[in-house]
């Protein structure tokens, strides 16, 4: 079969093509022919410095959408021609390739109606981004919420779910080429990170009382600072680093809570009801998208030998919406 491979850790532009052997299940795992592989900032992240676990050369990919191939012995909730869709565990090898494995308790069935790279579009970015706007931070009528780089892929989930579960108001960063799509996706204020000072611009609109929610998917230092921006009893829900300081930061008169979220952790905790809740929080986010309540956000389609340069583009922090690695050329069957 044919794989992006890695020969050691580095940056996108050391992965190769080659052939690969065609990967065989396990006890517990299904084998599924990729129809699509979508790319996230985890995969050129954690390919800079590898992973204690990987044996090289390594097929890195996250999030993949397919066609189960073979089942593995004690597997019952497959069978061949299922289409289904996963987040896959970062310690084993991952989706970008033509066959790929991952275990049969994390994967969702894709419904009629939502083709591969929609499927394969969401898991890393749509299912953060559910974690911190419904399950972590419960935003809902009446709340404001602020989302950080809001064209992205886990911003522009959060954007379209902080609207769809009735928050009043969405203010979003982005820089102006990005104003209209994150508009598009329903930020009622796009603040430009480039030019302006967010936090005090937050401030700003909230005449001095903060926001209900803040969803920061930037880095550690930037979490930092969004605790001042937060209303009394307001919520932080971190995907790239939690502040360092929380406990001497907060008077008190004005408490908040502070998430930090990583979603692929379930894979390594060894908590069976964590990894099933990957495909429990799939169906529901993949019912929202088959209604039209949430887009896919695929801003390009590509080839597999094109998923390197894509990658660097993506590093480059300057991609919108989500790029999809199309292996066959037709992911709606």
């Amino acid at each position: 079969m044919r794989a992006i491979l890695l020969d050691g850790p580095g940056t996108p532009d050391t992965m190769r093509l080659a052939e690969m052997p065609k990967p065989q299940p396990g006890p517990g795992e299904i084998c599924v022919r990729v129809r699509a592989a979508s790319l996230n900032p985890a995969d050129y992240k954690i390919a800079a410095g590898g992973h204690p676990n990987w044996t090289y050369p390594f097929i890195p990919g996250l999030d993949a959408a397919g066609i189960v191939e073979a089942i593995g012995e004690g597997v019952t909730q497959w069978k061949a021609g299922d289409r289904i869709v996963y987040h896959g565990d970062l310690t084993k090898p991952g989706g970008f390739a033509e066959y790929a494995i991952t275990t049969a308790h994390t994967a969702a069935a894709i419904p009629q109606g939502l083709s591969f790279e929609s499927a394969a579009a969401f898991p890393c970015a749509g299912l953060t981004a559910y974690q911190a706007v419904v399950r972590k931070m419960r935003i809902g009528k009446g709340q404001t919420v602020f989302i950080h780089a809001g064209a992205g892929g886990v911003g522009g989930y959060a954007i379209q779910l902080a609207r769809l579960f009735g928050a009043s108001r969405i203010i979003a960063s982005a820089s102006q080429v990005n104003f209209d799509y994150a508009h598009s996706l329903g930020a009622d204020v796009v603040i430009d990170y480039n030019t302006e000072d967010v936090h005090g611009r937050i401030m700003e609109l909230t005449n001095g009382r903060g926001v209900d929610g803040i969803l920061n998917t930037v880095n550690r230092k930037l979490a930092q600072t969004d605790l001042s921006a937060l209303a009394f009893g307001g919520q932080l829900a971190c995907i790239a680093g939690a502040p360092e300081v929380v406990a001497d930061f907060q008077p008190s008169w004005k408490t908040f809570t502070v998430h930090k979220l990583m979603l692929g952790g379930a894979h390594t905790s060894g908590d069976r009801s964590a990894q099933e809740d990957l495909a429990r929080m799939a169906d529901e986010f993949m019912a929202f998208m088959l209604e039209g309540k949430i887009d896919p956000m695929i801003g390009e389609t590509i080839r597999l030998e094109e998923i390197p340069e894509a990658l660097s583009r993506l590093s480059q922090r300057h991609v919108r919406g989500k790029i999809v690695a199309v292996l066959d050329g037709n992911g709606n069957q």
